[in-house]
C-alpha cells in the first residue's frame, strides 16, 4: 500500500512538473514555419529557398532575444491548395508564430488570404512573386520583403526593343498568377516603345511536351519570350534546340536562374546571350553579395554554383523575420503586434542593396538587368545595369498603375 502512495504521489509530482515545464519552455522558443515546393516541377527550387532560410538562421546560431528558434518545414507542390495545407499544419498543428513562403505566384495569393484568417500568425514571403498578393486586397500581416515579378522585369523590355532591337515577340509562359505578372513587367515598356506581342502560348505547370507549340511558331519572329521555370524551362529549352529553333530567347527571371543553368545539358551555346533581369545578378561584383555566394558554398557545397534568386528571396525574407525579432526581443506575446509594427518600418542592407517596404508590405529594391555568359562553372547571369529602388508600380502613379487592371492572360496587350 506505501509502495502504491508512492508511486501515486511520484506520477502527480511528474504531472505537475510537467505542465509548468511546458509552458516555459514554449516560452524560450520561437517556432518558425518554412513552406517551399519540395514536390513537383519546382522542387529544386524550393530546395534552394530552404538553403536561404537555413543560411539565415544559421547566421544568428538559430537564436534571436535569448531564445532558439526552432525551424518546422512544410512541403507544397506550387499548387495553392497544397500551399494552404502545409500552411495550416504549420499553423494550426505546429504551432508556428511566424511562417516564411510560399514559394510560387498563386500559392502565395492562396496564403495570403489564409493568414487573413490567422491575425496572431506573422508571414514573410518566400518567393511567391504574383502581384496580386500584396498589390490588390493585401493581408495585414503578410510581408514581402522580396520584390514581384513584374517588378525584376525593369528595364528588360526597353533593352529587348532599344538594344536588341527586337520588335515581334511571342510569349511562351505557364499559366499562373507569376508568368502573368512577368509578361507585364516586361510587356509595358517594350509596348509603349512599339513592339509587339504576336501571340500568347500559356502552358500548365508540369507540362513534357512542347512539339506542338514549337511547331505553331512563326518563322517571322525577333525574339521568344520565354517564363517557364524549373523541369518546364529545361522541357522547353532542350526540346526547341533539338527542333532547331534558332529564334533568340528574352527570358523570365526563373528560366535563366541556376536552378535551370546549373543543370545538365547542352544548353550552353543556345541560351548564351539571353537577355532577361531579376532580383539577382550572378557575377555582381559587390562584397555584398560576394560574401554572400561565399556563405552560401561553404555552407552547401551540394548546392548551385551561385544562390539561386529562390535563395536569396527566402534568405531576404527570413533576414527580415530575424532582424524583427531582435528588436522586440523574441517577444510575440502580443499576438506578435509589436512584431509586425517593426517590420512594417523596417529597412536593411541585403546582399543585393537596401530594402525597405511600401504602404502595401511589398518591397522596393534593387533590380539587375542581365545577359546569360558562359564561365568556367557553367552559365551564369552577367550584369548590364543596376536599376535602383524598383517600386510595385514600376515608377507609375499608383492610381494611373491600378487602372491598368489585374494581371492575365490577356492582360496586357500591346493594344
Amino acid at each position: 500500500m506505501r509502495l502504491l502512495k508512492r508511486t501515486m504521489l511520484g506520477l502527480t509530482l511528474a504531472a505537475s512538473v510537467g505542465m509548468t515545464a511546458g509552458p516555459a519552455a514554449a516560452q524560450d522558443t520561437i517556432k518558425m514555419g518554412a513552406l517551399a515546393t519540395l514536390e513537383g516541377a519546382f522542387t529544386v527550387m524550393g530546395e534552394d529557398g530552404l538553403r536561404g532560410v537555413k543560411l539565415a538562421l544559421e547566421e544568428v546560431g538559430y537564436e534571436v532575444g535569448g531564445k532558439k528558434i526552432e525551424l518546422i518545414e512544410g512541403s507544397s507542390d506550387a499548387s495553392p491548395d497544397s500551399a494552404v495545407r502545409a500552411a495550416r499544419k504549420l499553423v494550426e498543428q505546429d504551432g508556428v508564430e511566424v511562417l516564411i513562403g510560399p514559394l510560387s505566384g498563386s500559392e502565395g495569393l492562396a496564403v495570403k488570404d489564409y493568414a487573413k484568417t490567422q491575425p496572431d500568425v506573422t508571414f514573410l514571403n518566400g518567393s511567391s512573386a504574383a502581384q496580386d498578393t500584396t498589390l490588390r486586397d493585401p493581408a495585414e500581416n503578410f510581408f514581402r520583403f522580396s520584390t514581384d515579378g513584374a517588378q525584376w522585369m525593369a528595364g528588360l523590355g526597353e533593352y529587348a526593343y532599344e538594344e536588341k532591337g527586337y520588335r515581334n515577340v511571342v510569349v511562351i509562359a505557364e499559366d499562373y498568377s507569376f508568368p502573368y505578372t512577368q509578361v507585364q513587367g516586361f510587356m509595358l515598356p517594350f509596348c509603349e516603345l512599339g513592339g509587339k506581342v504576336v501571340d500568347k502560348h500559356w502552358v500548365p505547370i508540369g507540362n513534357k511536351d512542347y512539339s506542338s507549340i514549337i511547331a505553331a511558331l512563326p518563322f517571322d519572329i525577333d525574339a521568344i519570350y520565354v517564363a517557364l521555370g524549373g523541369a518546364d524551362a529545361i522541357n522547353f529549352l532542350s526540346q526547341y534546340q533539338q527542333a532547331g529553333g534558332e529564334a533568340p530567347l528574352i527570358g523570365g527571371s526563373i528560366t535563366v536562374d541556376q536552378t535551370v543553368l546549373g543543370s545538365k545539358g547542352q544548353r550552353a551555346d543556345y541560351v548564351a546571350g539571353t537577355p532577361s533581369a531579376g532580383p539577382i545578378a550572378d557575377n555582381w561584383d559587390d562584397p555584398r553579395w560576394q560574401k554572400f555566394v561565399a556563405a552560401y558554398k561553404e555552407q552547401f557545397p551540394d548546392g548551385f554554383p551561385s544562390p539561386s534568386l529562390f535563395a536569396h528571396a527566402y534568405y531576404v525574407n527570413t533576414k527580415a523575420a530575424v532582424l524583427a525579432l531582435e528588436e522586440v526581443g523574441g517577444d510575440l506575446s502580443d499576438g506578435g503586434a509589436k512584431y509586425r509594427e517593426v517590420l512594417s518600418t523596417l529597412e536593411f542592407e541585403t546582399p543585393t542593396g537596401m530594402v525597405k517596404l511600401d504602404e502595401n508590405r511589398n518591397a522596393i529594391a534593387d533590380i539587375f538587368l542581365t545577359e546569360v555568359a558562359k564561365g568556367d562553372d557553367g552559365l551564369y547571369n552577367k550584369v548590364v545595369k543596376v536599376i535602383h529602388d524598383v517600386n510595385q508600380t514600376l515608377g507609375v502613379p499608383r492610381e494611373e498603375f491600378m487602372s491598368y487592371g489585374p494581371v492575365g492572360r490577356d492582360n496586357p496587350d500591346c493594344s
